[in-house]
C-alpha cells in the first residue's frame, strides 16, 4: 500500500515534468509518447511495462544493445531522459497496478531466460520487480548478470525499509552526479 500512496504522490508532484515529456515526443516523433514493453514479474509472472519512448517509432523491439547503431533511432529527447532516468517515470503506473515496487530487481526482458534462470536459483524471483535496486545502484548495465543476481540475493537476504530508503536515497545521487 505505502508503495501505490507514494506513487500517487509523485504522479500528481511531477506531473507537469510528465506533460512535458509527453510533449516533446509527440512534437518530435508524433504518438505514442508511451512504450510498453513484456516484462517478467513477481513470481515468473508477466506484465507491461511502461516508459517514456525514448526511440523513433520504427525502432525494432529488441534491447538497445542488440541494435546495430542504436544512436540512430534514438530521439533528441531520448538521450535526455535516458541518461537522466526520466524515461523510467511511467514505472509508476506498473506500481499504481501492483506489478513493480519501488525497490527491487529490475524486471527482466521476457526473452532474458539466463537471466531469470539464475533469478529462480537463487529465489530472487520471489520479489516484485522494482523502478531501482541494490544492482543499479552498484552498476547498473556495467556488471555482469551473474553480478547483478548476487547483488539481487543480497537485497533479498538485507530487504528492510530503511535498506528500501537508502537505495532510493542513493538512485537520486546516482542520476544527479
Amino acid at each position: 500500500m505505502f508503495n501505490r500512496l507514494f506513487a500517487i504522490v509523485i504522479l500528481i508532484v511531477l506531473f507537469p515534468i510528465f506533460l512535458f515529456i509527453a510533449l516533446a515526443i509527440l512534437i518530435e516523433d508524433g504518438y505514442p509518447f508511451l512504450f510498453s514493453q513484456k516484462r517478467i514479474g513477481f513470481n515468473f509472472s508477466f506484465f507491461h511495462m511502461y516508459k517514456f519512448r525514448s526511440m523513433k517509432k520504427n525502432t525494432p523491439n529488441v534491447a538497445t544493445h542488440l541494435l546495430i547503431n542504436p544512436e540512430q533511432y534514438l530521439l533528441k529527447i531520448g538521450k535526455f531522459i535516458r541518461k537522466t532516468s526520466l524515461d523510467e517515470l511511467p514505472n509508476l503506473i506498473n506500481i499504481l497496478k501492483g506489478e513493480m515496487v519501488f525497490v527491487g530487481p529490475r524486471p527482466a526482458l521476457y526473452n532474458q531466460d539466463d537471466l531469470m534462470a539464475l533469478r529462480v536459483a537463487v529465489g530472487v524471483d520471489k520479489l516484485k520487480p522494482g523502478i531501482t535496486g541494490w544492482a543499479q545502484i552498484n552498476g547498473r548495465d556495467d556488471i555482469s548478470i551473474i553480478e547483478k543476481v548476487v547483488l539481487e540475493k543480497e537485497y533479498l537476504e538485507r530487504k528492510s525499509f530503511l535498506f528500501d530508503v537508502f537505495i532510493i536515497f542513493k538512485t537520486f545521487t546516482n542520476v544527479l552526479f
